[in-house]
């Protein structure tokens, strides 16, 4: 009897760390529209790299991904730093085949203000731009697309590449 209180216990704890580790990163989230983002993926005509040099015409690239919004459909979606604080970032949505700017809208949800937040600090010390930080990606990596980059803490960025209907994800030295 003891046995099986032991085990149900070690899993119930394996399943509540495993669920807050995957809510912590924004991974989860990004995973959980990719059956939708593959669908859709082909129309893109814009280079995310391409994409991420248009959005930053006004400021500073802070992280870019084509997302599959679930009030705006599929998007190219960048946050662009146009000051020095969180409360400064702008979510500039690039025509994903035109690479032309649709839409230029201050961040308002907590959330993707906290993120860009981290996001910022993750850049602090950044040489290398995030478009440069994918192109890179991209070159050693033929055969790939890539669809999202974010930041990470020790000045690198994590960028998914996509081939195939598979996600390979690389981290490239932002200093």
């Amino acid at each position: 009897m003891m046995k099986k209180v032991v085990l149900g216990l070690m899993m119930v704890g394996a399943i509540a760390f495993t669920a807050v580790v995957a809510h912590a990163d924004s991974d989860f989230e990004y995973g959980k529209q990719m059956p939708q983002l593959l669908k859709w993926i082909s129309n893109a005509k814009t280079p995310l790299a391409d994409g991420i040099k248009t959005a930053a015409a006004g400021g500073k690239a802070i992280s870019a991904q084509y997302e599959v919004d679930e009030d705006k459909g599929f998007q190219l979606s960048v946050f662009v730093s146009k000051g020095a604080a969180a409360a400064d970032v702008h979510e500039v949505i690039v025509d994903y085949e035109t690479n032309k700017i649709k839409s230029d809208d201050k961040l308002t949800d907590p959330d993707d203000i906290k993120d860009a937040g981290k996001q910022l600090s993750a850049l602090a010390n950044a040489k290398v731009s995030l478009d440069q930080a994918v192109a890179e990606a991209v070159k050693a990596n033929p055969g790939f697309v890539a669809i999202r980059v974010v930041p990470k803490g020790g000045d690198s960025a994590q960028v998914t590449l996509l081939k195939d209907g598979k996600t390979k994800k690389v981290e490239e030295k932002l200093n």
